[in-house]
């Protein structure tokens, strides 16, 4: 497999578990503000760290299932950047696949990009420098939002979650091809 066909089967993992938790819970997740969705994936990742460090876990979620978490998280909270809060609360789950497709659309294109400067470099890191990168872009955007959304020279806080989709998707990736842990 190559690396746009193994990208696409990790979002389509983590998108089919995306719309069925939509089928059951509908989009509550809409109430969300940023920071709650960033300590959301910041939950995840500090996680994973844990695992990471411990090789223990006490419940059944997996590193895999935890990265499947972390990309559809910084999906949503793409989405919320894209819509105001006053606008419709529950999306019916055709519309919510759209805004999915959009946003992976866009993350995939910079992944392709950054692939053709880095020459896929990301094969060479390691699941805990992944996880480490998650959490400095969970950092960064705790620093814009104290600073009411404002940069300086530095990307938003929309481009911190397209880089956490893409390095959860390489942590995906790895997994499926057996370099790192479950």
């Amino acid at each position: 497999m190559n690396t746009l066909q193994q990208y696409d089967k990790a979002v389509k993992e983590s998108k089919d578990i995306f719309l069925k938790k939509t089928t059951d819970y509908g989009t509550s997740w809409r109430v969300l503000r940023t920071i709650s969705i960033v300590d959301q994936i910041y939950i995840k990742a500090k996680r994973i760290r844990t695992l990471q460090e411990n090789k223990i876990a006490k419940i059944g979620d997996s590193i895999t299932s935890e990265f499947k978490g972390i990309l559809n998280y910084a999906v949503i909270g793409l989405m919320q950047l894209d819509m105001k809060q006053d606008e419709i609360q529950e999306l019916e789950v055709p519309v919510v696949e759209r805004l999915y497709d959009g946003i992976i659309e866009k993350a995939r294109l910079l992944m392709v990009n950054k692939n053709h400067d880095y020459g896929e470099a990301w094969r060479e890191m390691s699941q805990e420098s992944y996880t480490d990168l998650i959490l400095s872009k969970l950092l960064r955007i705790k620093q814009i939002l104290s600073n009411q959304g404002q940069t300086l020279i530095s990307e938003g806080i929309d481009a911190n979650y397209y880089d956490i989709i893409n390095y959860a998707v390489f942590a995906l990736i790895m997994i499926g091809e057996g370099k790192h842990a479950e």
